[in-house]
């Protein structure tokens, strides 16, 4: 019966990031992938610590896809973040200095 909980918990939280996310205006995604950046840095730090929890292959096997899809997370947001603060940028025109 627990598993019914942990499934019923699982798609409440997929229908609330979505209504929540839908919500949010253009211009509040930049800090908001900011945020989600340091929280995903969070997760790779737990990730990490659950590598050296027990010598098991398989929890050896999830800490190693938990750090690697948490570094993807990471960098892949912080890439975006910065394009799109390069956007807000002035351009430089080759005028005066």
């Amino acid at each position: 019966m627990e598993s019914v909980y942990l499934t019923f918990v699982f798609v409440l939280a997929i229908f609330l990031g979505f209504e929540l996310i839908s919500k949010v205006p253009s211009t509040l995604h930049t800090p908001l992938m900011s945020g989600s950046n340091a929280i995903s840095g969070i997760t790779l730090v737990g990730a990490l610590a659950s590598l050296h929890a027990d010598n098991y292959v398989f929890s050896a096997l999830l800490g190693t896809l938990a750090v690697t899809f948490a570094t993807i997370n990471v960098v892949g947001g912080y890439v975006v973040t910065n394009r799109m603060l390069e956007m807000f940028k002035k351009k430089d025109k080759g005028g005066a200095k």
